[in-house]
């Protein structure tokens, strides 16, 4: 039972240092064409506090045995807040205070959890507080790509949700929920169960509309009615071709 806990936990390591890594593509494109898009910057700040609340719940005197837990969600705080600083620069001047509020106050967040559990409970009392704000903002983060699913069935299209991403979310969130289950820790396995079953979902949206052009864009016209810019083409087409025809019966 060790061998199989460590070995899930190790294999979460590396399936959750991926799932932090997985973005870079993403960034590199906002980098290069100096703007966010329609990407949201929203997962990356959940992502950051579940980091911080989690690497905190598995600190020995926090919840012994759950090293592992630390080590990597440590490592992914740091690199998301990397993410969250980049997305700030590049996002634009209208969304620029909302995703600064809210860097501050998912910091803000973490640091009174902490300060919470450090001074005011001791023993289980405080395991069971960091678990359950713990769970809580890990639900959140598996969360948060729902508008970006959204997104893709109004669109038909999975160019904001990179394929990557989302397998990570599921393979992380497989082991992750294997290792709570071993552990018989309910604040491990139950936000990673949902991770599994929401990563799965987003890896079947891909696979239905991977390959499919988005939806044409609707242009409103002068009666007020909405008209695909796609269909206009050969209307606009056709005439020119009869003009040209006729041209040629002239000479």
């Amino acid at each position: 039972m060790d061998i199989l806990f460590f070995f899930f936990g190790a294999l979460g390591n590396a399936t959750a240092l991926f799932l932090f890594l997985s973005p870079i593509i993403t960034f590199k494109r906002i980098i290069k064409s100096k703007s966010t898009e329609q990407f949201s910057g929203i997962p990356y700040v959940m992502t950051m506090l579940n980091c911080l609340l989690s690497a905190w719940y598995g600190l020995p005197f926090v919840s012994p045995h759950n090293i592992l837990v630390t080590s990597i969600n440590g490592t992914g705080a740091l690199i998301e807040i990397v993410y969250v600083l980049i997305f700030i620069f590049y996002v634009s001047k209208k969304e620029k205070a909302k995703m600064g509020a809210l860097f501050a106050i998912a910091i803000g967040a973490f640091v009174s959890v902490a300060l919470v559990s450090v001074f005011a409970l001791h023993g289980k009392n405080r395991k069971v507080f960091c678990g359950l704000v713990a769970l809580v903002f890990s639900i959140i983060m598996y969360g948060s790509p729902l508008s970006i699913m959204r997104t893709v069935i109004k669109t038909k299209s999975i160019e904001f949700m990179p394929f990557f991403l989302s397998l990570f979310v599921f393979l992380c969130g497989t082991c992750w929920f294997i290792y709570g289950l071993l552990g018989h820790d309910p604040f491990l396995a139950v936000p990673n169960g949902f991770g599994c079953g929401l990563g799965a979902l987003q890896l079947i949206l891909y696979m239905i509309y991977r390959g499919r052009q988005p939806r044409p864009e609707k242009k409103p016209t002068s009666d007020g009615s909405n008209v695909e810019m796609d269909q206009q083409k050969p209307q606009l087409e056709k005439p020119q071709a009869t003009a040209k025809v006729g041209r040629d019966d002239q000479v």
